[in-house]
């Protein structure tokens, strides 16, 4: 039981529910995109594996970052699993096989009429995720790109693979969707770097408040907390996206106002960001990917 609990830390479990939201949302605003399904078990099962998928393929992609971040981590979080000692590599790395091998078998069962557009989709997202850690790529030391390495498998692929458990993905507004979370998440994921810069400096990862300072990546990422759910609104009225008009509308412009709150908190004392471990800003990040996944679903839903 010692050694579950120090795998389920490994597996770091709060970050994964925001994934397996995501996926299930991403299946509920298929199912009631225009021309909305007609009831069938296949729109519980197929969701269903998705989201255990985007779960335990979430597992997988921490797992290889704390293997890759071993270095780093023995300064910013020294009392993970593994630089504390109390997990090894070769267990680190059988629990990362496993969960990335588990992640594509469920994403090959999620295949409505035959499709297995869900697993390709799983697998670009794969390749993303190793990009971020892994040398020689290792994006996570680029800059801006470590962020497009977060923002399109965490984000924009999310949401497509989620609607993929119920429609075809050929067409503009599952991607719309997901550029909506994609677009947040490319400037919201910088959140967790502001904390970590002594550790990430050590380590040669020039993420963008090493590179521009603090309150200036403050002001750079600020966009992201904003423009992405005014594109909720102009969607709705481009007809773009199918859901509930006016609710969809009052998402947009809740989201919209929360990201201006949350700018408001980053951008008043930007060197807070530094000193504190978990920023209020980035807990906020979580709420608002909680309150915006829900929100599309209860918009498509009803």
């Amino acid at each position: 039981m010692s050694k579950l609990r120090v795998y389920y830390e490994f597996a770091r479990p709060f970050t994964l529910v925001a994934p397996a939201l995501g996926m299930a949302s991403g299946a509920a605003s298929a199912a009631g995109a225009f021309p909305p399904e007609t009831w069938r078990p296949e729109l519980i099962i197929y969701p269903a594996i998705g989201t255990l998928m985007a779960a335990v393929f979430n597992a997988g992609s921490n797992a290889l970052n704390q293997i890759f971040d071993l270095e780093i981590d023995r300064v910013n979080k020294p009392k993970r699993p593994l630089p504390s000692g109390r997990l090894g590599l070769r267990g680190a790395w059988g629990f990362t096989a496993i969960a990335y091998l588990l992640a594509l078998l469920l994403a090959w069962l999620v295949a409505p009429a035959g499709r297995h557009e869900c697993f390709w989709i799983v697998l670009a997202a794969v390749f993303a995720t190793v990009a971020y850690s892994v040398p020689p790529l290792r994006t996570k030391r680029l800059g801006i790109w470590a962020n497009f390495t977060i923002a399109v498998p965490r984000g924009l692929l999310l949401k497509v693979a989620g609607w993929s458990a119920v429609k075809t993905v050929m067409g503009l507004e599952p991607w719309y969707i997901g550029a909506v979370f994609g677009l947040f998440l490319l400037g919201a994921s910088t959140t967790k770097d502001f904390a970590d810069m002594e550790g990430d400096a050590r380590g040669g990862c020039r993420t963008l408040p090493l590179m521009y300072g603090v309150s200036r990546a403050a002001w750079m990422i600020s966009p992201s907390f904003v423009v992405p759910f005014l594109m909720i609104s102009v969607g709705a009225w481009t007809h773009i996206l199918t859901g509930h008009f006016w609710l969809l509308q009052i998402l947009g412009a809740g989201m919209t106002a929360y990201g201006v709150y949350v700018c408001y908190l980053m951008l008043r004392r930007p060197e807070e960001l530094a000193v504190e471990e978990n920023h209020v800003s980035w807990a906020h990040m979580y709420r608002m990917m909680f309150v915006a996944q829900i929100g599309f679903a209860v918009a498509y839903l009803l």
